[in-house]
């Protein structure tokens, strides 16, 4: 048994209703990163100097040395472009990731950003690769993280955000219990909750496309206009996405030293100024998004199927395919996982085993099926499936004269092809079944054959859409 872990699924066509605060059609959420001070420089124990998202193409690391021009880029963020920012921003809420050993650097800007009443986030302990550390290690840099963080801003941070991090960090971030939410996804235009081990944990995406690091790689902006046009293709998006009525979350990711330039900064200015042109705008920090989803959207307890034994799992899914468990028992040792944790994705695994049956255990699973209103139904010994879809149908209420009509097609069609007629009742009323039955046993064998199979997968894929509902 396998159980593969990423989400490919998520919400599918039809996500949830956000219901942000005033019906507003679109939460946009700025994040100012604060990272100046926090990179990797040998003055901070690194072994070489940073080389990650700056104005210097092709930068690398230096080892054992340090980069004079790298080093001031990045204290341009903190000495000049925090502060062009902050003028900007200072009056929308701005979530700030803020790595904790540069917050300890920056006195001045920590306090403009309590008096802007913007939530400062953890970043991280430091500006640097996770990707290779040890995980006890870096369980001690987040717990030490926590600590400075409070140590320098008053209060533990309710938010996480890593960046550069590991396949570890989001589950040893939400171990601590700390947050309220962590940011280390790009997964989705809406929060999502996600369990690691016993505690559910919410996720808030983040963004790379929105972000003005496409600044500072080959593939990125070139200059303000890009940038400015990405944000408002965006959000024209989501806002008529919102006014379909499925409003979403917009985030947008801002560096000090790369947004802090002055022709960077008056593209944001107008794309800003666009966004509060428009009617429905909910600017918000990441926690205020978290706390309405929670509240909203709490996490629902439920036993998934890619979390359940052998047993359950057959027991739950056993009877989907009439009187063939055996279809659960093989469907339950595929490469299952949370994208299997719908009818959809049940139904996938549980076709794939019946798909891939030779032809003798297939037509066994047609042979499953009872006769339609037939001896079965009469005595009452239908399976519950079978017994609610035919009385759905009406097929325990027929007049005499359908009732003959279907025993003697029933006779018929099973003398030809050897196993009973079979048919979605679901989808038709008695008179188009007697019409199917008409049309159906002028079929060849292997025509038959393939239109009972297909009409098999289609009563397994309505029952589990019953059995898991909307």
């Amino acid at each position: 048994m396998h159980r593969y872990p990423r989400d490919m699924t998520g919400y599918g066509p039809v996500p949830p209703a956000a219901d942000w605060p005033g019906g507003a059609r679109i939460a946009v959420q700025i994040v100012l990163n604060y990272e100046e001070g926090g990179e990797n420089c040998i003055l901070h124990g690194d072994a070489a100097s940073e080389a990650f998202l700056s104005e210097i193409t092709g930068a690398l690391p230096w080892p054992g040395q340090r980069h004079r021009a790298m080093e001031s880029i990045y204290e341009y963020g903190a000495r000049a472009g925090f502060w062009r920012v902050h003028r900007l921003l200072r009056d929308l809420p701005v979530t700030v990731y803020g790595v904790a050993t540069a917050l300890a650097r920056a006195p001045l800007q920590v306090r403009a950003m309590q008096a802007a009443g913007w939530e400062i986030a953890s970043h991280g302990l430091k500006w640097i690769e996770y990707k290779d550390m040890p995980e006890a290690e870096e369980r001690a840099h987040i717990a030490e993280a926590i600590r400075l963080h409070a140590e320098v801003t008053g209060a533990a941070p309710c938010g996480w955000y890593t960046g550069r991090c590991s396949m570890n960090t989001a589950r040893l971030a939400a171990e601590t219990g700390q947050f309220a939410y962590i940011a280390d996804s790009y997964a989705d235009d809406l929060p999502y909750w996600v369990r690691y081990g016993g505690r559910n944990q919410l996720i808030i995406p983040y963004t790379m496309d929105c972000n003005d690091m496409r600044f500072a790689i080959r593939a990125g902006f070139t200059d303000g206009a890009q940038f400015e046009r990405m944000l408002k293709d965006a959000f024209d998006m989501l806002y008529a996405e919102g006014q379909a009525g499925a409003p979403k979350m917009m985030s947008v990711g801002l560096h000090c030293r790369l947004i802090g330039r002055p022709g960077r900064a008056a593209a944001l200015q107008r794309a800003i100024e666009y966004f509060q042109g428009h009617d429905g705008v909910w600017f918000a920090t990441r926690l205020a998004i978290a706390e309405h989803w929670a509240q909203r959207h709490p996490p629902v307890a439920r036993n998934l199927p890619s979390g359940m034994d052998r047993a359950t799992f057959v027991a739950e899914f056993g009877g989907i395919f009439e009187n063939s468990p055996w279809i659960a028992e093989a469907a339950f040792g595929l490469e299952l996982g949370p994208t299997h944790d719908n009818a959809a994705g049940v139904h996938s695994a549980l076709a794939r085993v019946f798909r891939s049956a030779d032809r003798e255990k297939r037509l066994g699973v047609l042979k499953a099926h009872p006769d339609l209103a037939g001896k079965l139904a009469a005595a009452g010994r239908l399976t519950a499936e079978s017994t609610a879809e035919q009385a759905g149908a009406g097929l325990d209420m027929l007049t005499d004269a359908e009732r003959t009509a279907f025993t003697e097609f029933n006779a018929a069609y099973s003398a030809k092809f050897g196993f009973p007629f079979i048919i979605a009742v679901r989808d038709n009323t008695r008179a188009m079944i007697l019409e199917a039955f008409r049309r159906r046993i002028g079929h060849d064998w292997a025509t038959e054959f393939a239109e009972a199979c297909r009409q098999v997968e289609r009563i397994a894929e309505l029952r589990l859409e019953e059995k898991f509902g909307p």
